[in-house]
């Protein structure tokens, strides 16, 4: 790798052509913080993206929570989150809430497997820099970990007025948000870019 990076804090730019595996480089000037180099970082976010459609697809498909008080039980899966919410007259906060716990990440997971898959092959497919730039894009407005610090902090109060049971459906959704997570945190874009600039040099931006 022997390129110049522009820093995003201060807009120096930053000789990281001798980085080996493993390195991490930061801004001289401000310590921002700029690329980590790994070798295999693409077969790692490969596989937190798989991991993560996978239990997203349970956390969709077996109940999140049940609640049981005064001898009546309620049990509520997570499409119902946005489901009731819908019933309720609020359209549009259902049609956010599932988008930020749902759809967007779900998009996303599938742009980082049809971004890795190609990039892992060597195979310069047309769609590399559209789901690059789709994948930077949406990510910021993906709400996991929020709606599992939400779900967390909500239980904490419901436990005392009701007995919470947590289904399948909630692991699956807090491993989802760790698989998500790691996915993201794994993918460096710099390296990213110059990966796919390898492999289309006349599309890549």
């Amino acid at each position: 790798m022997n390129a110049l990076i522009a820093c995003l804090g201060c807009d120096l730019l930053v000789d990281v052509g001798d980085l080996r595996d493993g390195d991490t480089a930061r801004c001289p000037r401000c310590g921002h913080f700029l690329t980590r180099l790994r070798h295999d970082a693409v077969s790692r976010v490969a596989a937190y993206a798989l991991a993560g459609m996978v239990f997203l697809a349970l956390a969709g498909s077996f109940p999140f929570l049940s609640f049981a008080t005064a001898g009546m039980e309620s049990v509520m899966t997570l499409p119902q989150t946005a489901v009731e919410l819908y019933a309720e007259g609020m359209v549009f906060i259902s049609l956010v809430v599932a988008a930020f716990i749902m759809v967007i990440p779900a998009v996303v997971l599938v742009l980082l497997i049809l971004l890795c898959l190609p990039l892992l092959l060597g195979y310069p497919a047309w769609w590399l820099v559209t789901a690059g730039r789709w994948v930077f894009t949406l990510h910021n407005w993906a709400m996991v970990e929020v709606f599992i610090i939400g779900v967390i902090v909500s239980l904490v109060k419901i436990a005392s007025m009701a007995t919470v049971s947590l289904g399948i459906s909630f692991w699956a959704y807090v491993a989802f948000s760790l698989s998500f997570t790691m996915a993201l945190a794994t993918l460096d874009r710099y390296q990213i870019w110059q990966l796919i600039e390898e492999l289309e040099p006349e599309h890549a931006a």
